[in-house]
């Protein structure tokens, strides 16, 4: 019989509107105060003409016959236009497919091809990269943000103003970031209205605002806890974002100070600045009320000492991009050390070992989550939906965890294989597939190791065909000109012979004792 946790929260209503219908329902309240800052120009978007431009972006793409059933690409750093955009295709009907701006033309093309995308809005600089990844593929338009030689910036497609195209909240995908879930190539998450919506509502206990609070947006909106936590959930609540294109500590010390920042939305190694870099004690940073951690697990003397130097409550939480993102996060004034939190509300939770059997407290096994925020499925991926969620609607996260009698939940390690570089995905696969086509290689693995500020450094382990050289430099070199930055192998040792299951499965925690005893 199941043991089922549930959440100890009361459980809450969730609406049954659109996200954008969500995400201004204070617009008309305060049309004048601050809803996006640009952090580095300073530029302001008030709540008035964040939906004025959202309302005229939707007008103009219907009026291009862009509506449900149809996908838009958005490739730009944080900055103002990121939400024009994304809710201007949600209120058209559409669907959004968030692209990292920094991949290349490859990567862009794969997300693209399996997405269906038929138009395409990128800022200027990944222009260049955008057209070329969409040869081949279903794209017809291509727009910009800012001047670009070649397209039509997006303000082209700005038309009369409309209200929000009807859609199926529970049924209609909104967006497809995309996510390699617990192994393999990215997959597209496919997001609802409804999802988004309710891990809004579900989260509302832990990340609660009072009038006047500022969020610094230094996380990508590309990436659901940057989209969701900052973008959409500090908007939803009549709050100010701070943008900031890429993270710079320096700069975002100043801008905290200057638009007097009181949450800061973080990963591990920005923590982990804060709590080390000389530069911190050179900038005020007594706005702040709370530093909130996510996507990889924070040590809990790491989150002691960057309270103390902050002078404020560092959380944690816990989420997936197949999860809205998130499950489990911690109530003010209720943190525990190594803790991600308590279960949000409408959530339920089962700790399951690898033989299938419920645990009760205090006994560890795979997370699994059912709940409102659990994703659509993997578009064009049956195969890979039905071994992540169960016929039950339980989603497998593949991270092992305990819960303890206070509710509190704890990652103590993971099942799945990907590795975490400063917060984002790199799938193993991915890069051992790549390995795999340089000429000198004979098989691969990568795995990843330690590393006090990545969190997590993926390394290669090699063998050569027989005959061939090749240096660590030479296989790396290939490897790396082919990916983005944050998938970059940056170790690599050579050895005899990869550790495999009888079925062929790399076996990479053979690999992972290696490392470790050495």
């Amino acid at each position: 019989m199941a043991i089922v946790h549930e959440s100890m929260l009361n459980s809450v209503e969730i609406p049954d509107v659109s996200i954008t219908d969500y995400v201004l329902r204070y617009a008309d309240e305060k049309p004048d105060a601050p809803a996006m800052i640009e952090g580095p120009s300073g530029r302001v978007v008030t709540f008035g003409e964040l939906k004025r431009k959202i309302a005229s972006l939707a007008g103009g793409l219907q009026a291009q016959g862009f509506g449900v059933g149809d996908t838009l690409a958005l490739l730009a750093p944080n900055m103002p236009e990121y939400a024009i955009v994304f809710h201007g295709v949600a209120r058209a009907g559409g669907t959004v497919t968030t692209v990292n701006p920094v991949y290349n033309p490859d990567e862009i093309r794969h997300q693209l091809h399996d997405s269906g995308a038929t138009v395409i809005v990128a800022v200027a600089d990944a222009v260049p990269n955008a057209l070329a990844g969409a040869e081949g593929t279903e794209v017809d338009a291509v727009y910009s943000i800012g001047d670009a030689e070649g397209v039509d910036s997006f303000e082209a497609l700005l038309g009369d103003p409309i209200e929000q195209v009807p859609v199926d909240a529970a049924d209609q995908v909104v967006v497809l970031p995309y996510s390699s879930g617990t192994t393999g190539l990215p997959k597209g998450v496919m997001l609802t209205h409804r999802n988004l919506v309710a891990n809004l509502v579900q989260s509302g206990s832990a990340l609660s605002y009072v009038e006047g609070d500022t969020a610094l947006a230094a996380l990508p909106f590309f990436h659901i806890y940057g989209m969701q936590v900052l973008m959409n959930g500090v908007l939803a609540e009549g709050c100010a974002v701070v943008t900031m294109p890429r993270f710079d500590l320096p700069q975002a010390l100043g801008l905290i100070g200057e638009h007097n920042v009181t949450y800061f939305y973080a990963v591990p190694p920005m923590v982990l600045a804060l709590a080390k870099h000389p530069v911190v004690d050179e900038f005020d940073l007594s706005s702040i009320k709370v530093i909130f951690s996510g996507a990889a697990p924070l040590g809990g003397d790491l989150s002691d000492e960057a309270a103390a130097r902050v002078g404020c409550e560092v959380t944690q939480g816990y989420g997936m991009t197949e999860l809205s993102p998130i499950t489990h996060a911690t109530i003010p004034g209720q943190s525990k050390p190594g803790s991600v939190g308590i279960t949000m509300a409408n959530t339920r939770v089962r700790i399951v070992n690898e033989v299938g059997e419920d645990q009760g407290l205090d006994s560890e096994g795979e997370l699994w989550i059912q709940g409102p925020q659990v994703m659509k499925g993997y578009l064009n991926n049956d195969v890979a939906t039905a071994e992540t969620i169960d016929s039950d609607m339980w989603l497998h996260t593949g991270d092992v965890a305990r819960i303890d009698s206070d509710g509190h939940v704890y990652i103590v390690d993971r099942v799945k294989e990907l590795i975490k570089y400063k917060g984002f995905q790199v799938p193993p696969a991915e890069l051992e597939a790549l390995l795999l086509t340089h000429p000198a290689v004979a098989d691969a693995a990568v795995i990843g190791v330690e590393d006090v500020e990545a969190g997590e450094l993926p390394k290669a382990f090699i063998v050569l065909k027989p005959g061939a050289e090749a240096t660590s430099t030479d296989i790396m070199d290939f490897a790396n000109s082919q990916v983005s930055s944050y998938k970059k192998v940056r170790l690599l040792d050579f050895i005899d012979e990869i550790p495999k299951s009888a079925s062929g499965k790399i076996l990479r925690r053979f690999l992972r004792d290696q490392e470790n005893a050495g």
